[in-house]
């Protein structure tokens, strides 16, 4: 139990710090625009100040209050970390990474944002600690209106973006391929991180054969 326990919290905050460096690295590349919650955050940041990481928490405080509000639940653990840890490992990214010069390195930089943020997902959500804010009140709505996911997902996206590009927010060829494919390679990762971390619980390779035809069904609403 206590290894398991371990591993779980292990593979959450590795995939949180991988998530967020995928982030880092498209805001990096944002020539090419960005995801629609990111073009939210560098829409505040550019026109109030503060940091792009921080109103990541600064938004993502105000989100869990209401979900608290409407369920009248406390937040999970999980979803709390996530908000904080986000924001503040895309600051220290953002100040890591240096900008690229040229066009050929914003899009090098750019799609390999994509990806990694698509496996930090994956790695974070395999862990089943907790969601973060933005897909739980996702989760919230969905509850309540009995509307599917994709129909959520995609109106809540529209009206973040609307928000930003509003601020100034880099909107571009970039915020379509975010949108097309981050959910696809959180498909591919989900599993793949399920699998791996099963085997790690489990110390040996048992699980492989166990779970080899049943993929984690968190794969499903992604």
């Amino acid at each position: 139990m206590k290894r398991a326990y371990v591993l779980r919290w292990l593979f959450f905050t590795v995939g949180i710090m991988v998530l967020a460096l995928g982030i880092s690295l498209t805001i990096k590349g944002q020539r090419l625009g960005i995801s629609p919650w990111d073009v939210l955050h560098v829409g505040l940041y550019q026109q109030i100040g503060l940091s792009v990481g921080t109103w990541a928490i600064l938004l993502g405080i105000v989100i869990i209050g209401g979900t608290v509000l409407v369920t009248k639940k406390p937040p999970r653990i999980g979803a709390v970390l996530n908000m904080l840890l986000v924001g503040i490992f895309i600051d220290v990214f953002n100040w890591l990474i240096p900008e690229p010069s040229t066009m050929p390195g914003v899009i090098a930089v750019f799609l390999a944002g994509v990806i990694v943020m698509g496996y930090g997902v994956g790695i974070y959500v395999a862990a089943n600690l907790g969601a973060g804010p933005r897909d739980t009140v996702m989760m919230m709505i969905v509850e309540k209106t009995g509307w599917s996911i994709s129909k959520v997902r995609r109106g809540i996206e529209l009206v973040v973006l609307a928000i930003g590009w509003g601020l100034g927010g880099p909107i571009g060829v970039g915020t379509i391929i975010t949108a097309l494919f981050v959910g696809s390679i959180v498909n591919l990762s989900l599993p793949q991180c399920t699998l791996l971390l099963q085997r790690l619980i489990d110390g040996n390779g048992a699980s492989l054969t166990r779970h080899r035809h049943h993929p984690s069904e968190n794969a499903k609403s992604l």
